[in-house]
């Protein structure tokens, strides 16, 4: 990109072109030169936004956690209709199909990433606490509504359905998992307190 000429939402080019790098290639190939020239600017954009690329890591990953606030929201409003199995295939659908998966991967893969959001986050792997609140929420909104059990475990319900979808998502390469596999996952997790 020529000197001078304004990027609008540089922040979110430069977020979207890291995913597609990361989706592409995977957290090994992201780096600010990948990213920017993904982007189509100069490399120097990014360290006007950002103090380090670490930063950048940091900020991409947290923005992409935020996105889990509004997931969450939709899927409590989902208690109370359809299928509980049904309102968490669909909801861990779209939380694993986006780039959840290679998100997860990036931060296990940089130490200081990790030690960045730990100043944030202390506890359990980002991203995938965010989800399993989201999950167990939605599970104690359905348990008030007396669609899950009252005994239910939604502590270990919630984090075990995200380690199970997180498996069957894992394969960056690979194909996604049919909703039908989710949905036999989670019915199978859930079957004891529905």
């Amino acid at each position: 990109m020529p000197t001078g000429v304004a990027i609008r939402d540089a922040r979110e080019q430069l977020f979207d072109a890291a995913e597609r790098v990361l989706l592409r290639a995977g957290p090994s190939a992201l780096t600010s030169r990948a990213v920017t020239t993904e982007a189509g600017c100069a490399k120097g954009v990014l360290h006007r936004h950002f103090a380090d690329f670490d930063a950048f890591l940091a900020e991409l990953v947290l923005d992409r956690i935020a996105r889990i606030d509004g997931q969450a929201a939709a899927l409590r409003e989902c208690a109370g209709t359809g299928t509980v199995a049904g309102n968490l295939t669909g909801s861990l659908r779209v939380l694993f199909e986006s780039v959840a998966v290679a998100i997860v991967g990036l931060i296990i893969s940089r130490d200081d990433l990790r030690a960045r959001l730990r100043q944030a986050r202390p506890a359990g792997v980002p991203l995938l606490t965010e989800a399993t609140t989201m999950i167990a929420s939605y599970l104690a909104a359905e348990r008030a509504l007396g669609r899950v059990a009252a005994d239910a475990d939604i502590d270990t319900l919630a984090p075990t359905l995200i380690g199970a979808a997180h498996l069957l998502f894992a394969d960056r390469k690979g194909t996604p998992p049919e909703a039908e596999a989710v949905g036999k996952m989670v019915t199978t997790v859930i079957a004891g307190v529905v």
